[in-house]
């Protein structure tokens, strides 16, 4: 187990960067001041410090270098530094220093740089296990070996994604690996889809007369996610008075209703999401650093579904099931044109597109097979394949041709480019398009 020095007075960021680093399985001392952290390297041998460069006693740059002037084993120093400081950190290294990071930073790349410097391998990396609930591709099977992990020892969790590519999805599941009995609650709320006059209250609650038209006290998403999980989609729709509110929260595990003087205890886990760039947000000045730093203590990123298309049939073939058990009737089945276009597709619409167009088309479509034009309107007429279930060796053949027009027709019809894209030599992919009198422009 690496050991880490961590020197940071502000105790915000402070607390996230600890938690964040005991998840990651790091042994670590949390220093507020350059004084202590000093005497404490004297005492211990770490495997790698990480310090704030301006400290209220002496700055990180003095303890540095000052480490170096007695002599001591100086182990490798990570410095977090403001964009004004920028030009002292660029010194250090040049002193010796392993590396830095910018505010506003991404936590999970300052674990994977702390790592480097201690020699430790990512934990990222491994993602060979067969996939779960969430999907087959590496990026998904990735997020779901973080996620027993993450469900027993994280309290805040921030989700970031594309509209539609499956934040809530992977909130659900985090939830269900935290709380595998499914008594305790999940409140999920849409923070960009209420009122900004009514937000508050739909958070904290309000009691009888708070205002106009609060004929009796309410619980507010805080007190009903008691005991659970609390979601908090599109968090960067907050306004600044309310982000306030949240950190207080977070700092405190209490609430207080709208109109009320009563402090509420809340023990919960909290999940947030956003489709914005939060960092980018924190330096225009629209969203709070300290909140910021406070809710990135794990951070999960879901990728698009144009940058996972293992998934895109997989995730298919679980909706068509999912809607036939809802509906009680015959399950449709992907044609070869249907399975094709569903492959060829960028998705700007993300998983929430997918389903909808197989929801529509299970609605709308009378036949069992699902062709391209059932999924696609402007897609061309049924292949004869599908007037009904074809033979494995014709579905092989009219699934390839298929699924190689559609690559090709992503790369514009260059064989290089497709050929990288579905793993093949160039070569092979020229045979198979002669094969299937298909037309290149190479």
């Amino acid at each position: 187990m690496p050991t880490l020095c961590l020197i940071e007075d502000d105790p915000i960021m402070g607390e996230s960067l600890a938690d964040r680093f005991q998840l990651e399985g790091f042994e670590l001392d949390w220093f507020r001041t350059g004084g202590e952290a000093s005497h404490a390297l004297e005492q211990r041998a770490y495997d790698v410090v990480v310090s704030d460069i301006r400290l209220p006693d002496l700055s990180g740059e003095d303890l540095f270098t000052a480490l170096a002037a007695r002599g001591r084993r100086r182990p490798p120093f990570l410095f977090v530094t403001a964009h004004g400081s920028l030009d002292r950190a660029v010194a250090l290294l040049k002193q010796g220093a392993a590396d830095y990071v910018t505010k506003p930073f991404d936590i999970a790349e300052l674990v994977a740089k702390v790592r480097h410097a201690a020699g430790e391998p990512d934990s990222r990396d491994d993602t060979g296990e067969p996939p779960g609930v969430l999907g087959r591709s590496r990026a998904i099977r990735a997020l779901e070996q973080q996620a027993p992990r993450i469900a027993a020892r994280a309290r805040t969790v921030l989700v970031t994604g594309e509209s539609g590519s499956g934040k809530e999805v992977l909130a659900r599941h985090l939830h269900q690996l935290a709380f595998p009995q499914g008594q305790a609650p999940f409140v999920a709320v849409n923070c960009g889809a209420i009122p900004e006059t009514l937000i508050e209250a739909e958070l904290f609650g309000h009691e009888r007369g708070a205002y106009t038209g609060a004929d009796r006290a309410r619980r507010g998403h805080f007190e009903k996610a008691d005991g659970g999980t609390l979601f908090l989609d599109e968090i960067a729709e907050l306004s600044p008075a309310l982000q306030v509110k949240l950190l207080r929260v977070l700092q405190d595990r209490r609430i207080r209703r709208l109109g009320g003087d009563a402090e509420i205890a809340v023990d919960l886990r909290l999940l947030c999401a956003t489709h914005r760039d939060l960092r980018a947000l924190v330096e225009q000045g629209r969203f709070r650093e300290d909140l910021y730093y406070r809710i990135h203590v794990v951070h999960l990123r879901v990728p698009p579904l144009r940058d996972r298309p293992e998934d895109v049939l997989w995730l298919a073939e679980r909706f068509l099931e999912a809607h036939a058990r809802q509906q009680g009737g015959e399950r449709h089945v992907l044609g070869v044109s249907a399975r094709a276009a569903l492959l060829g597709h960028a998705w700007p619409g993300n998983v929430r597109e997918l389903h909808n167009r197989l929801e529509r088309a299970c609605v709308l479509t009378p036949h069992e097979v699902l062709t391209a034009a059932d999924l696609f309107e402007d897609e061309a007429a049924t292949s004869p394949l599908e007037a009904a279930l074809p033979t494995l060796d014709a579905f092989v053949g009219e699934a390839e041709r298929s699924y190689l027009k559609a690559v090709l027709a992503r790369h514009g019809g260059r064989v290089g480019l497709a050929a990288a894209t579905l793993g093949i030599s160039r070569k092979t992919l020229w045979e198979k398009c002669r094969r299937h009198g298909l037309r290149t422009l190479e």
